[in-house]
């Protein structure tokens, strides 16, 4: 591919993004100006189900006796008063935060400036490194903001692209990402430097992409769309035969049942679920959901700085709670490991790059990383690759950053999960 040498000058301002509080698909209107919003409708036997599905068109359906549909205020009121109906609003989640650095954006077309970041060369333990390799017959699926899957970094890993935030639910082979986000993430995890060689790095760049938009344009989206998709790819996992570590980088301040069972669902089928511990930082009991799930990897962001002999943990990394320091056991709100997620450069969706900040960014290094010790161990379960990503953890303890001390703590986790 012939690349052009033009740089855009548009410079972006360090700051945080404010998390949007609209979803992926705003409420609707009705003609006489009943606004609709998404709801989670669970009936008490399967006839009051088939009844319901009768009068409201099922988007998701998550349990035996319901699913999701959209409905006005009076008639959410309505179902309400029926004792063999549980009926409640569909929690809104949001991206993880992502903080921008002091870089200029580059355009499509553009050679990266490094073809492996700071954050590859770190978890590979190599100042040197050029090149990376691994996670053969591993999928990562990406459940995000979607991906530009024609970045000529990223093309030749892609094998799934489907969108859950439609109206008509599911659509396969569309999965286009206009905010950016699930693009750089998606870099971290796998880019395989183009078919030239000549482009960007990620963690694992044999791995297979399943690049899952869940997540609106804004950057919002709804926690039945993200369940779905969490579900969609355990059992595309089983169907295929084949493991798939689940990245998110996204997450609500609460805990979300739809969410959580699907969580749950997914690791019982053998599934590898990593998640963001969010930018809430540094104070204690601020990790979002899902990575505050016991069944996710929640992963916390370090910084290119060395202090007290180690990297250190990034100020705006959520953290756990001290009362469980030094336990080296996964609780609700636990952070698990950490990874490179300050000032990271990686693919962008106009297929040039980007250099943005957040545990969003941390979280597919080790994604990426989990499908390459996978790959090079396919009898291993879930279980046991994740008790060796906490080993690999336990061997480069991090010193570093508020919170962080000697041993598990609840700023770092167990530690840097590195490749050797």
């Amino acid at each position: 591919m012939n690349k052009s040498k033009k740089i855009l000058m548009s410079f972006l301002l360090t700051a945080s993004l404010a998390m949007p509080t609209v979803g992926a698909n705003a409420a609707t209107t009705t003609s006489n100006g009943d606004e609709k919003f998404r709801v989670y409708v669970e009936a008490s036997d399967s006839s009051t189900k088939s009844s319901l599905k009768s009068k409201y068109k099922a988007r998701w359906e998550l349990t035996e006796n319901g699913f999701s549909t959209e409905m006005n205020e009076k008639q959410f009121v309505a179902l309400q008063k029926n004792k063999n109906i549980t009926v409640t609003k569909v929690q809104q989640v949001s991206l993880d935060t992502d903080i921008r650095a002091n870089q200029f954006e580059v355009t499509a077309g553009e050679y990266p400036s490094h073809q492996t970041p700071w954050g590859i060369k770190a978890i590979y333990n190599n100042s040197s490194q050029t090149t990376t390799s691994g996670g053969q017959g591993i999928n990562i699926a990406v459940l995000d903001t979607g991906v530009n899957v024609n970045h000529y970094d990223l093309e030749n890993t892609v094998e799934q692209c489907k969108d859950f935030t439609q109206a008509t639910s599911l659509v396969n082979g569309v999965c286009n990402d206009a905010h950016g986000h699930g693009t750089h993430v998606a870099g971290s995890a796998l880019a395989d430097g183009g078919s030239d060689g000549a482009g960007i790095y990620g963690v694992a760049p044999d791995s297979d992409l399943w690049a899952y938009k869940v997540l609106g344009d804004n950057g919002s989206g709804y926690s039945d769309d993200i369940a779905a998709a969490i579900r969609h790819a355990a059992d595309q996992a089983t169907s295929t035969g084949t493991k798939t570590v689940i990245n998110m980088s996204l997450g609500s301040a609460s805990s979300d049942s739809l969410i959580a069972s699907a969580v749950t669902y997914a690791y019982n089928k053998g599934v590898l679920v990593v998640a963001a511990a969010g930018n809430e930082g540094p104070y204690q009991g601020s990790i979002g959901y899902p990575g505050a799930l016991v069944n996710a990897v929640a992963v916390a962001a370090l910084e290119n700085v060395q202090q007290n002999g180690t990297y250190r943990v990034a100020d705006f990394s959520s953290r756990g709670y001290a009362s469980t320091d030094g336990d080296y056991y996964i609780n609700q709100g636990d952070v698990e490991i950490s990874a490179p997620g300050a000032s990271i450069y990686s693919t962008w969706n106009n297929g040039g790059y980007n250099t943005i900040s957040g545990t969003s960014m941390a979280t597919p290094h080790v994604a990426g990383l989990a499908s390459k010790l996978w790959s090079q161990n396919p009898s291993w379960s879930n279980a046991t690759l994740r008790a060796n990503l906490q080993n690999r953890a336990k061997n480069y303890d991090i010193k570093g950053g508020y919170g962080a001390t000697t041993g598990d703590d609840y700023a770092s986790g167990f530690g840097f999960a590195r490749v050797q």
